[in-house]
């Protein structure tokens, strides 16, 4: 939060607070042990890692449903008008360490990158837990619906 003004850091902080609350609120999968500390640690590692390629706030590469002729496809949005939500945690965190190669299927190749090298599991969960903060509470309880059955690893 470097260059922010006292009144917009104090306010950055609250929404940070807000948006944890909300999390815990709706029931998503570890929703118990979150924090407004975990979320900020999650957008730091989340900005630092991820938004290069599906957004500063989440919104994913324009025409993100459209395959590239390499039969990849843009990074998606990770934001209420992605598909992330419609995943359990344990597919989600394993995307992330390990790529979305091992998801790869005939006409269909992956561009996402494995960062079980750069990132620990505990950093992995804290940027899937800001990730969360950026759905709706219907997305997010649907998410720890289907989590129940792929829980984190």
């Amino acid at each position: 939060m470097i260059g922010l003004t006292p009144k917009r850091m104090a306010m950055a902080i609250a929404a940070t607070a807000l948006l944890a609350l909300a999390l815990t609120a709706c029931g998503s999968g570890d929703a118990a042990s979150v924090s407004s500390s975990q979320v900020a640690r999650g957008r730091a590692i989340y900005q630092a890692n991820c938004a290069t390629c599906h957004g500063a706030n989440g919104e994913g590469q324009p025409n993100w449903k459209r395959q590239n002729p390499d039969e990849t496809y843009p990074p998606p949005p990770h934001d209420a008008s992605g598909h992330t939500w419609h995943h359990g945690d344990g597919l989600l965190f394993r995307t992330v360490r390990d790529g979305g190669k091992i998801y790869e299927t005939p006409g269909f190749k992956s561009a996402m990158p494995s960062f079980g090298d750069r990132l620990s599991p505990a950093e992995i969960k804290a940027a899937l837990t800001y990730i969360k903060t950026l759905w709706t509470g219907e997305q997010r309880a649907a998410q720890a619906e289907a989590s129940k059955s792929d829980p984190f690893p």
